[in-house]
C-alpha cells in the first residue's frame, strides 16, 4: 500500500494542470514538476531575505540617527556644525542602501514570475537577473522613489529638519 501511494503522490505531481487565458477554446498547459517547485523555493527564499534585510535595515536607520541626535545634543561634544550634514548624509545612504535592496527583490520577483510560466524541460535553476536589470521598473533610481521609500525617508527628513531646527 504505502508504494502504491507513493506511485498515486507521484504521478499527482508530475499531472499538467490546464490554465484558461481569455478563451475557453484556447487552452494554455503548465507543468508543475519537482524542479519547477525547487527552483520556485530557491527564489522564493532570497525574495524573502531581501524583505527581511530591508526591515532590518530601516530599524538600523532610525536607530542610529535617533542616537546621533541624542548625542548631537550633548554639550560635551561639539558637533553643532558638523551634525546636521552627517545626519543627511547618513539618511541619504540608507535610502540608497535601502533602494538597492528593494530593486534586487523587485528583480528577484521578475526572476519568480518567469520561472512560474516555464515548463518543467525548460528549468535551468539559474538565479540571474541581469536580464530583469534594465526594466524601468526594477532600477535603483525606480526603487528608490517608490511611495514606501520615499514616504518613509521624506517623513525622516523631515523630521530631522525640525529636530535640528528646535536643537537649534
Amino acid at each position: 500500500a504505502p508504494t502504491k501511494l507513493r506511485k498515486q503522490l507521484s504521478k499527482r505531481n508530475n499531472l499538467n494542470i490546464t490554465s484558461n487565458t481569455n478563451n475557453m477554446d484556447n487552452e494554455q498547459k503548465i507543468i508543475h514538476g519537482e524542479n519547477k517547485r525547487a527552483h520556485l523555493m530557491m527564489i522564493q527564499g532570497v525574495v524573502d531575505r531581501m524583505g527581511g534585510n530591508l526591515f532590518y535595515l530601516r530599524g538600523w536607520s532610525i536607530t542610529l540617527l535617533a542616537g546621533l541626535f541624542a548625542i548631537s545634543t550633548s554639550p560635551l561634544l561639539a558637533v553643532d556644525r558638523w551634525a546636521p550634514a552627517l545626519f543627511f548624509v547618513l539618511l541619504i545612504l540608507f535610502w540608497i542602501y535601502d533602494g538597492y535592496f528593494l530593486s534586487l527583490e523587485r528583480k528577484y520577483r521578475g526572476l519568480y514570475n518567469k520561472v512560474r510560466l516555464l515548463n518543467e524541460d525548460r528549468i535551468d535553476f539559474s538565479m540571474s537577473v541581469q536580464e530583469f536589470a534594465t526594466h524601468a521598473d526594477k532600477t535603483l533610481f525606480a526603487a528608490m522613489l517608490s511611495p514606501t521609500l520615499l514616504g518613509f525617508y521624506g517623513v525622516l527628513g523631515v523630521a530631522m529638519t525640525i529636530i535640528i531646527k528646535l536643537i537649534n
